[in-house]
């Protein structure tokens, strides 16, 4: 029987290097977005770190991670938007 909810964890590397209102407003968009589509949203901010390797230039970047429970087809959606939006590094999303 497939499940109709599932816990999930999105992590996202934010681009610093268009400053700290950028980054700011990307996390609240994010956060309204899953916040409109889950249950039990916790969001940590990890604030700016060194990133491992060097990405389109950057050695830094603002990471965020949230942890949430939805539908199992919303995942696919946080990646899609994730995947077009500019100032966004990297992202992982996967089931807990």
């Amino acid at each position: 029987m497939a499940k109709i909810n599932e816990k999930y964890e999105a992590v996202v590397v934010f681009s610093s290097k268009s400053g700290e209102e950028n980054v700011k407003a990307l996390t609240e968009k994010f956060d309204e977005l899953i916040k409109a589509n889950a249950t039990d949203v916790t969001m940590n901010d990890w604030g700016k770190r060194k990133l491992a390797y060097e990405i389109n230039y950057e050695a830094e970047g603002n990471y965020v991670l949230w942890n949430f429970t939805s539908v199992t087809s919303f995942p696919a959606e946080l990646e899609r938007v994730l995947g077009i939006t500019d100032g966004v590094l990297r992202f992982l999303v996967t089931v807990q």
